[in-house]
């Protein structure tokens, strides 16, 4: 199958794009910058040239394969998470528009913060507006929707930390932060969790659920359950010899800035519907086993 993939040279994106053609696929790729084109280029897979903004690309890129992955997103390190989910929602539109009617398959991107917190979501929970990841709710119902108009779409929800080498995401910055204030810190006391699963084995996941993933359906990308904050701030302390310490709500945004609201997030979720509907077992190694092998800690 050709498969269209946003994202391609993203953390997650690319190890799509590798499972994909390991898998025997063809790739078409969207990429923005030269640099990226190179990058993909070298994998095998072909090149497409275009952005999230650039609508037109995306109806391209769809129209000219068998099947799409949604992975990309415009974090800006959630400077204007409004705009980026406007964005993200308007993209969808698009290559969901061009792919009504074909049966194709869509996977779209979406994450377990949306959903409501302090227990453990499930691939039937409906989005929470109020959640760290609320702002995603639209983006899931377009896609959603496409389902009765002749689209196989799918829903893929990410957790907190998709984790392994390159990871420039929340994990990273918590490390960035212990580092810069000489403290690891957790808020209160700790006991809200976090799931999270290794970047291969979600990888394997967007395959599957292209491959066999049925029209309207929710999958969670679960490796970790849901692993305490205060032992991730304990890890992050022990690697870099720094005390570990508790930070009240009211301290967190001054300490955390941007992270405190996602990091003080409950959002645990489990996978069992999705491991029975497509025979997908995590392989890699979790959240915390991955950060002990110490290579988040060389830069």
């Amino acid at each position: 199958m050709r498969v269209f993939v946003t994202g391609a040279t993203g953390f997650v994106g690319s190890a799509v794009v590798q499972e994909l053609l390991g898998a025997g696929h063809q790739v078409l790729g969207l990429v923005r910058s030269d640099a990226s084109a190179r990058a993909l280029a070298a994998t095998g897979a072909q090149v497409h040239r275009g952005s999230l903004e650039d609508l037109d690309s995306l109806r391209r890129g769809a129209a000219a394969t068998e099947g799409v992955i949604h992975t990309a997103f415009i974090h800006d390190n959630f400077a204007n998470i409004a705009a980026a989910s406007e964005r993200d929602r308007m993209a969808i539109e698009a290559m969901g528009a061009e792919l009504a009617g074909s049966n194709r398959p869509f996977v779209v991107t979406s994450a377990i913060g949306l959903l409501t917190q302090g227990r453990v979501g499930t691939e039937r929970d409906m989005p929470d507006t109020s959640s760290a990841g609320g702002h995603r709710t639209a983006s899931e119902q377009k896609a959603l929707g496409l389902a009765s108009r002749g689209v196989r779409v799918s829903l893929l929800r990410l957790p907190s930390s998709v984790h392994d080498d390159g990871d420039h995401g929340f994990v990273p910055a918590l490390i960035q932060i212990a580092r810069a204030k000489g403290v690891s810190a957790y808020i209160g006391e700790g006991r809200n969790r976090w799931a999270a699963v290794h970047r291969l084995d979600a990888a394997r996941l967007y395959r599957l659920a292209m491959e066999k993933g049925a029209a309207g359906a929710t999958f969670h990308s679960i490796g970790d359950e849901g692993i305490a904050t205060r032992e991730l701030a304990e890890v992050i302390g022990h690697r870099l010899n720094v005390p570990v310490v508790s930070k009240s709500p009211q301290e967190a945004a001054g300490h955390f800035t941007w992270l405190a609201r996602f990091f003080g997030s409950d959002a645990p979720a489990s996978s069992t519907l999705t491991r029975e509907q497509l025979g997908w077992e995590p392989q890699r190694p979790g959240l915390i086993e991955d950060l002990e092998r110490g290579s988040y800690f060389n830069s």
